[in-house]
């Protein structure tokens, strides 16, 4: 596995399951311009966990390029997707086949799975009855489900109780690059979720567009984001790839460390006692 900046020492790291990552950036692989852009991108994130759409229709490019040809197996652990399915019982059969797929490579992403099942091709919102059902079906299948969700805390408990390995709420939809449009929502998530198990993963997923949306994610308390078309469509992929690596990072230790209280009026950062005058331009008597 790669040794991406990640937590030091002392912090515990990224466990899902029976897998521990040493970074808590999770990259896709689609929508980029060419195979050699995805690998320089790769590269960049310090990720050491990749997802791929394993369908067959999906390995290869429109040149016929395969995917696979372009990730180190011994660098990521592939972490196949049903991206795509619109009912639990075509995402049951995507699972299934990916786990087949990575299996007869030698991959040990193979026993688990990141789950999205879509309610419409407009929003790509998940259908939240669809989800459950299909959760519930490969959890008892043996799977480690990683359960892509919507930001509603009733339908993340739910995904929790029936075998979710962790649950990744949206911080807006698929690809809209908005950021993270209700942290309120996913405060009440990561409440809920740790309240009697503060080491279940939660991870953001879908529609941050920069940086500072990754360090938010991650400022909230969430243990990792995953995302993709915000790096592979940046102008410089490679560069904003290098530039989430450091965002999450950030918004880590900055979860950690915790913030100062906002207040209304500010605070001298200096301290009064030994100083001339505690005045901004001294006293009256001073001036006189």
């Amino acid at each position: 596995m790669s040794s991406a900046l990640a937590s030091p020492p002392s912090d515990p790291p990224l466990r899902i399951g029976r897998h521990i990552l040493a970074s808590r950036l999770i990259v896709g692989t689609g929508r980029y311009d060419t195979m050699p852009q995805m690998q320089a991108s790769l590269e960049a994130s310090g990720s050491d966990c990749v997802t791929v759409a394993v369908r067959r229709e999906r390995l290869y490019d429109k040149t016929g390029q395969n995917i696979l040809d372009f990730i180190d197996p011994t660098k990521y652990i592939l972490l196949p997707n049903t991206a795509g399915c619109y009912t639990a019982t075509d995402a049951v059969r995507a699972a299934k086949l990916g786990r087949e797929i990575l299996r007869t490579l030698g991959n040990p992403g193979a026993d688990w799975v990141k789950l999205e099942v879509l309610g419409d091709s407009k929003t790509l919102l998940p259908d939240p009855a669809e989800t459950v059902k299909a959760c519930e079906q490969l959890a008892a299948d043996g799977f480690t489900v990683l359960c892509y969700t919507s930001d509603c805390p009733v339908t993340a408990l739910r995904l929790k109780k029936v075998g979710a390995a962790s649950v990744m709420p949206a911080g807006s939809p698929i690809g809209s690059g908005q950021g993270i449009l209700n942290p309120g929502n996913l405060k009440i998530i990561l409440e809920y979720l740790k309240d009697d198990d503060p080491d279940y993963p939660i991870i953001i997923d879908a529609g941050v567009g920069t940086a500072s949306d990754v360090s938010i994610a991650m400022e909230l308390g969430a243990d990792g984001v995953l995302l993709n078309t915000a790096i592979a469509h940046a102008r410089d992929p490679v560069r904003m790839a290098k530039a989430m690596k450091h965002a999450v990072i950030a918004g880590y230790e900055a979860a950690l460390a915790g913030r100062i209280p906002k207040r209304l009026y500010g605070t001298a950062s200096s301290p009064s006692e030994g100083v001339i005058s505690t005045r901004p331009y001294g006293s009256s008597i001073d001036n006189k």
